[in-house]
């Protein structure tokens, strides 16, 4: 999982080494954050613990946000490396909140928009989270059962939501995994279907096409969509029209 700087540096989570990388432009490879040891401490640079970190994404000030998925929390690496808790309790749950008053289900894709508020899917709860700035935890989409319903907020469904993306509008952009297709949701909370139907390699236009457990997702300044489909070995292509 990575985000690529502004300085052109790639900021890596290391899974399976519990650890934050850093990749220069010239291949440097360091440790951001994180001791190689599993568990869960707050910290300045490798004093800080992290169990399978997942998703990554970075801010304009250079802050590294993580989902540390085994910890059931959402952390925030500043610059200068100082690791701290943004959001979870470390309790395994849904629960809404403020901060650590909050609980996360292993939260796994992680994104921002303009505004620094943080989107968080959850595959365990097969939920879409939110958290503002100020560490205000809601959900944003999803009613916590797996299945496949388009809809608003809370009454739509997801199954093992996975990557997730922000264009400049605030659109949401989710692979879900299972459901073998890549859904939209508006600042609104709607939520829509923008691509794929069921298990398959077919190109086409919208629900014509088919996905084989989408994971990854990106979007660029167009509002193309990138997908990383993961049971094809393949990478897809989603204009702004749904191709």
């Amino acid at each position: 999982r990575n985000s690529v700087g502004f300085l052109k540096a790639i900021n890596v989570a290391d899974t399976f080494n519990n650890r934050i990388r850093k990749i220069t432009s010239m291949g440097l490879v360091s440790t951001l954050a994180g001791s190689g040891v599993q568990g869960f401490a707050d910290g300045s640079g490798v004093d800080a613990r992290f169990y399978a970190p997942r998703g990554v994404a970075l801010d304009e000030a250079g802050n590294v946000y993580v989902t540390d998925y085994l910890n059931n929390r959402v952390r925030k690496i500043t610059p200068s490396a100082i690791v701290s808790t943004l959001a979870g309790s470390g309790v395994q749950g849904s629960a809404n909140g403020i901060g650590t008053a909050a609980t996360f289900n292993r939260p796994r894709g992680l994104a921002l928009d303009g505004n620094l508020n943080v989107y968080v899917t959850e595959d365990s709860s097969h939920r879409i989270r939110k958290i503002t700035p100020s560490g205000a935890v809601s959900t944003f989409a999803g009613s916590g059962v797996a299945g496949f319903i388009d809809g608003v907020g809370s009454q739509a469904r997801f199954n093992l939501p996975s990557g997730v993306a922000v264009d400049s509008g605030g659109n949401v952009y989710v692979a879900d995994y299972v459901n073998d297709r890549i859904r939209k949701i508006t600042p609104s909370g709607v939520v829509t279907t923008l691509a794929g139907s069921s298990s398959g390699s077919a190109d086409g236009t919208g629900t014509n096409a088919n996905f084989n457990f989408p994971y990854g997702v990106a979007v660029d300044s167009v509002g193309t969509v990138y997908v990383a489909d993961f049971g094809n070995n393949r990478i897809r292509k989603i204009s702004p029209l749904g191709v």
